[in-house]
């Protein structure tokens, strides 16, 4: 029996608690430490502010059920790039397709806003996940939590040919 594909929206108002406890749950799977978690705590946030912008895509199993992934985007000064700010899916949910469902939607919101590349910095447990959806490792840039760390730095050209699509549900 095939995974039905996960139903992608925009994030609601009053969502935000639940979408950060969601962040939190999907980075300590990789199994990081609880000082590693406090540093990154700012940065795995999601404010009420920030789902007005319209920038965050949620994720959900069924209509009826929470989110259980959630991504974002946020405009650069460079005209036409924009930065994955978010892209995290519940620990019980991998392997599901839902990341790639998320990537594919908020690449076609990005679009929508006129990108045509897309920056992301990358956990390095998820590197060879955005490799797979074709991003190009361009480098690496120093962690914003972390001092002294390195991640790996990718660039998505995004086509404006064949945007995807997101549902607004």
């Amino acid at each position: 029996m095939s995974t039905p594909e996960p139903i992608i929206r925009p994030a609601r108002a009053g969502e935000a608690s639940v979408l950060t406890d969601l962040c939190i749950r999907s980075k300590a799977h990789w199994g990081y430490d609880s000082a590693f978690m406090a540093a990154a705590a700012a940065l795995l946030q999601i404010r009420e502010s920030d789902i007005t912008t319209g920038g965050i895509l949620v994720a959900l199993q069924r209509e009826d059920d929470p989110p259980c992934g959630v991504a974002s985007i946020v405009r650069l000064s460079r005209p036409r790039w924009f930065e994955l700010g978010h892209l995290f899916v519940a620990p019980e949910s991998l392997g599901r397709g839902i990341g790639r469902a998320l990537f594919g939607a908020i690449v076609g919101l990005a679009a929508q806003r006129g990108a045509r590349r897309l920056s992301i910095l990358s956990d390095p447990n998820a590197a060879p996940f955005y490799e797979k959806l074709g991003a190009q490792r361009c480098g690496e840039a120093p962690s914003d939590a972390v001092p002294n760390r390195m991640l790996p730095l990718f660039e998505f050209v995004i086509r404006a040919e064949s945007p995807q699509q997101i549902e607004t549900r």
